[in-house]
């Protein structure tokens, strides 16, 4: 007979596993708890670093803003373009972060990496001051948006638009920004934008080739600016000589102190072709002569006039930025034809009815002439060498005050990144020197539409961040 188990024995055996059930419950609760926060802390800590690298990215734009207006103040005086090469555009340390200028290439490649450098405002279309015709021809524009654009700035309306069905009344009035081409009826994204979501100049991977060209093909943000005033003045507050109302001794001291040759000569031949003695009537040969001033349309014009004259292109540049044709205290609209991109130049062409043929040959020739002769493009005189004095281009050109090589607005297009790449912010700014002294115009965050600054300067960073 087997001896029995004392009760009280076993139901202390089963309440002491019981206990260590619970002990062992509790335990898994507790480090569960645990193991929630620290998780939780790892992802608010990462939260607070990137807030951090975010605030230090801010304040990268804000010293890039301050940066650049220097560059402004030292490369870019009496209307010159800043060249990329007189100051670093990219990966430029400040503090704790890095800012690049998001530019575009002058050549016009269709790059996988974005260019770095300021853009220039002067070689786009005006939206105040282009035609219908040149509006109508830009690069991915439609007749009738053409027409809705010309609605929305003239004063009372060219057509018929339903913009109560949008909720607001068109404008009648200049464009302020060229984000304001959102508002025109019949803006959409692919008309603004094209193929370029994000701004950056280049179809990223993120972005569809939708016409399968394998080039970019951007909106018309890309072609067109309302920042175009160029002063007729020089930066000490001085005039320009107005070489329609200049006596031929004025003449003559503007080409000695710029250093032209045959100052005297040449001051005669230009003088008396704008100033041409006419005769009298009542017959009686060289007596009772009048004189009489011809017009000139613009400064291409005087700059045709003079070559035509056998003035040498040297001596042009060397006397373009102290004469003018016009008595205007501002110019606005001119097209730079040193930056300006082939689109935007054969728009301009089409824009005074020349051929679409002639004009998309005259811009590149133009712009092959730009890339092999970068020293002789000190003035609009070099247009006439580029195409030729019987080209109808030059001679459409001569017509009206339409070009220039002088460029006052400019767009700084700032992305920063805080330590080990992060706080990613970007922000476009519109510089102005037509007064002397650069100041923002336009100040816009476009951190919104995702990174810009291409896979390179990506991989460049992450490299750097696991030395």
């Amino acid at each position: 007979m087997k001896p029995q188990i004392p009760t009280t024995w076993t139901d202390g055996r089963r309440e002491s596993a019981s206990v260590l059930v619970i002990v062992l419950w509790i335990c898994i609760g507790l480090v569960s708890i645990a193991l929630y926060f620290a998780h939780s802390m790892t992802f608010e800590l990462r939260a607070a670093d990137n807030r951090v690298n975010g605030l230090i990215a801010d304040q990268a734009i804000e010293g890039a803003a301050r940066y650049f207006a220097v560059v402004l103040q030292n490369f870019a005086t009496n209307g010159a373009v800043p060249d990329n090469t007189q100051f670093k555009c990219a990966a430029v340390q400040i503090g704790d972060a890095k800012f690049w200028l998001i530019g575009r290439d002058p050549s016009g490649a269709n790059g996988t990496d974005p260019y770095f450098g300021p853009i220039d405002e002067g070689g786009k279309i005006s939206l105040n001051n282009a035609n219908t015709n040149t509006l109508a021809y830009l690069p991915n524009m439609t007749m009738d948006f053409s027409d809705a654009i010309q609605d929305w700035r003239s004063t009372n309306g060219i057509v018929s638009l339903d913009y109560a069905s949008l909720g607001y009344l068109p404008k009648y009035a200049p464009f302020e920004t060229v984000d304001e081409l959102r508002l025109v009826y019949g803006a959409n994204t692919s008309l603004l934008v094209g193929e370029d979501i994000n701004r950056n100049g280049i179809l990223d991977k993120n972005e569809k080739d939708l016409n399968g060209n394998g080039e970019l093909d951007p909106g018309l943000f890309e072609y067109t600016t309302v920042y175009t005033r160029e002063p007729n003045f020089h930066s000490d507050g001085t005039r320009l000589t107005n070489v329609l109302t200049a006596t031929q001794s004025q003449l003559t001291a503007v080409l000695r102190d710029d250093g032209a040759s045959n100052p005297d000569s040449r001051a005669g031949q230009i003088y008396s072709y704008l100033h041409p003695q006419q005769t009298g009537g009542g017959g009686g040969g060289g007596g009772g002569g009048r004189t009489t001033t011809r017009t000139l349309s613009g400064l291409f014009d005087f700059a045709v006039l003079c070559r035509n004259l056998g003035m040498s292109a040297d001596d042009f540049t060397k006397i373009a930025s102290d004469v003018t044709t016009s008595t205007n205290t501002y110019f606005r609209g001119r097209v730079n034809v040193n930056t300006a991109g082939a689109d935007v130049l054969t728009a301009l062409f089409m824009g005074l009815n020349v051929d679409e043929q002639t004009a998309d040959g005259a811009a590149q020739s133009m712009v092959t002439y730009r890339q092999q002769n970068p020293g002789n493009l000190g003035s609009v005189a070099w247009v006439y060498d580029a195409l030729g004095g019987s080209s109808t281009v030059v001679q459409a050109l001569q017509r009206g005050n339409y070009i220039t090589t002088h460029s006052f607005q400019f767009t700084a297009d700032i992305a920063a990144v805080g330590t080990f790449g992060r706080g990613y912010r970007r922000v476009r700014f519109v510089f102005d020197m037509s007064d002397g002294a650069p100041k923002i115009l336009y100040r816009q965050d476009l951190s919104r539409l995702g990174w810009a600054l291409g896979e390179k300067a990506r991989q460049d960073l992450l490299a750097k961040d696991t030395q």
